[in-house]
């Protein structure tokens, strides 16, 4: 009898705790209930401002002037006055050629000269006493030709040695050297003692104008031609200071000084698709060299509607196209698609995509959907930018 009390109390037992278990979890609390609060959102007001856009161009320094020096005559160097590497005026002594050869010329020459202006006289004298008698029928009229004849030709050995005088002179003048500009001399390819030719080759030395210095850099033939059409369309106007252009370094730092754009080439190198534009830059100090690797920042024109969106608001999808979410009516998110010019800063320059009131998200994008309503509030990204110069980035479009 025990044994069959046991068996049947078990069950009886388990039937009790669950029961005590069901009774316990009905008087506890229930869960909380979900609030439905929309997920807040950090955004900034899109604003339009006006940009001066610019553009960042490599290139490099070339001379003002460029002399090449060198002789006219042949001959041995006997002076060499320069110092190389120094400033030197237009007209200063480089080179002295020995001048005694063309000196002798010059004198063999002037007394030819002579020689022939002495014989004019007594043949004038004589052709003009012939021709009156061959008037008078006193001398036959062969005598009066032979003696005209005779001036005649004695006037153009005077003439022959006119020029010869002169060209002896030159070469003389030849012999010194002097500097056709002023500028900053190089080496010397030759020393005194050595034999020079005329018009040789190889120059003697280069003289060089560094102040002022061109600055050639080139640009892209199609954004030229994007350049040209926005400023037709209307899109991009001049600036009061478009011919003003600033430059930067090879080491990184701003040149002190500031340029002025001289002109476009008018032919597009092949081989790169380049233009190439020249300015010029003052360089009092000679911090400019010629072959110096520079940046040139060039004013492309006036923005009057510039709209400016903080890079933390700018996304890609997975095509690597810019888009953003934007809070629209009703609190709703909205994803738009973007057309970016280039990076200002931290900001993106948009094309289209964005109007001003926009309100753009730029934090708490991860809690967000399409459509979803958010709460909206400003963030403490700074959305304003002051206009100004705005200097060229990576282009996205």
């Amino acid at each position: 009898m025990n044994t069959s009390v046991r068996h049947h109390s078990t069950p009886t037992l388990l039937l009790a705790i669950v029961a005590g278990m069901l009774a316990v979890a009905c008087h506890e609390a229930p869960p909380p209930a979900a609030t439905g609060a929309p997920p807040s959102v950090g955004t900034v007001t899109i604003a339009a401002q006006t940009l001066t856009l610019t553009t960042e161009l490599p290139g490099r320094t070339s001379a003002y002037l460029v002399a090449e020096i060198r002789p006219q005559v042949h001959g041995i160097i006997q002076k060499r006055p320069f110092t190389e590497g120094a400033d030197v005026k237009a007209g200063t002594l480089l080179y002295q050629i020995d001048p005694a050869p063309y000196r002798a010329a010059f004198d063999q020459a002037k007394a030819a000269l002579a020689v022939a202006e002495a014989r004019l006289p007594a043949l004038r004298s004589r052709s003009e006493r012939l021709a009156e008698l061959a008037e008078a029928r006193a001398v036959g009229q062969q005598d009066a030709d032979d003696a005209a004849a005779a001036l005649a030709q004695a006037e153009a050995e005077q003439a022959a040695a006119k020029a010869a005088l002169e060209s002896a002179r030159v070469n003389l003048s030849y012999t010194p050297i002097t500097a056709p500009i002023s500028g900053r001399i190089g080496r010397s390819a030759v020393t005194i003692g050595a034999l020079v030719t005329a018009y040789q080759p190889t120059p003697l030395a280069v003289i060089q104008q560094l102040d002022p210095i061109y600055v050639d850099v080139t640009q892209a033939s199609v954004d030229l031609l994007g350049l040209q059409r926005a400023l037709g369309s209307g899109a991009l106007t001049n600036g009061d200071s478009g011919r003003t252009v600033s430059l930067t370094l090879e080491d990184g730092t701003p040149y002190p000084h500031e340029g002025t754009l001289e002109f476009r080439d008018v032919t597009v190198d092949p081989t790169t698709a380049t233009v190439t534009l020249r300015m010029t830059f003052p360089n009092p100090d000679h911090l400019l060299l010629p072959g110096m690797y520079v940046r040139a920042t060039v004013e492309e024109g006036v923005l009057e509607h510039a709209i400016l969106a903080p890079q933390e608001g700018v996304l890609r999808d997975r095509q690597g196209r810019p888009m953003a979410w934007v809070v629209g009516k009703d609190s709703a998110v909205e994803q738009r698609m973007l057309e970016l010019d280039r990076a200002i800063g931290d900001k993106w320059l948009v094309r289209e995509g964005l109007e001003v009131g926009d309100r753009l998200i730029v934090t708490g994008r991860q809690k967000v959907r399409p459509g979803a309503a958010v709460s909206a509030a400003p963030a403490s990204t700074d959305q304003a930018t002051p206009a100004g110069e705005a200097p060229t980035g990576a282009g996205a479009r």
